[in-house]
């Protein structure tokens, strides 16, 4: 059994990668600062999900046949790489628009838990959080082959599928506590970004990065 001492050197470690700047920052950041602190929570599961199914492909095996198969990988980054350009169009095709791309009547009346047809408007909007930062984290390969190179570090040739399975928890909580973190701290300014220029300027920053990142990957892949 892995003991305390490792268990809390590696959740400082998984904290710490949580916390590099990426595309799942810039989501989570921008749900909650123009939804509110709901949607950026929605946001933040998806990412933890979405870093799920990545730890679950690392402690399986998985993570080692993709980092081995140079053509599959390429193949996920490039999928990867197109869904961060899809966003970051998206938001900047929303910074152009009158407004700045602002919160929608439904979405702001759920916020404000003001009736039934708002909170319907809420939950599509934290479904499409949730959708955006799990998709996000799963066309990350780079997750996998990180994680496949940190775990090592902290087993044995006596671990057991108990242990690798429980710094797998680990990592999940700790980008859960990372990203909810963010998203209430971010979502506690949302009513600066109710004026268009605030809402423009973000928007436009957000796609910016993410198209910047989806050429990083390309190029790198």
């Amino acid at each position: 059994m892995i003991g305390l001492g490792v268990m809390a050197s590696y959740a400082g470690v998984a904290l710490l990668g949580a916390m590099s700047p990426g595309p799942d920052f810039a989501l989570v950041s921008r749900f909650a600062a123009l939804r509110g602190r709901s949607a950026g929570l929605g946001a933040a599961v998806g990412v933890a999900a979405g870093m799920a199914v990545n730890t679950l492909a690392a402690v399986v095996g998985v993570g080692a046949a993709l980092a081995a198969s140079p053509t599959v990988f390429r193949a996920i980054t490039l999928a990867g790489a197109a869904y961060l350009c899809y966003l970051g169009v998206r938001s900047l095709l929303a910074a152009r628009a009158p407004d700045g791309g602002a919160l929608p009547a439904a979405d702001a009346g759920s916020e404000a838990g003001t009736g039934t047809a708002a909170g319907s408007g809420g939950s599509d909007v934290r479904w499409t959080a949730f959708r955006q930062g799990l998709i996000t984290n799963v066309l990350n390969p780079k997750s996998i082959v990180f994680l496949v190179a940190l775990l090592p570090q902290f087993l044995t040739d006596r671990s057991t599928w108990a242990d690798k399975s429980l710094l797998g928890v680990i990592t999940v909580l700790m980008v859960l506590v990372w990203f909810v973190a963010v998203s209430l701290a971010v979502g506690a300014f949302q009513a600066v970004f109710r004026r268009p220029s605030a809402r423009r300027a973000l928007n436009a920053a957000t796609g910016l990065v993410l198209v910047a990142l989806a050429l990083v990957l390309v190029l790198n892949s």
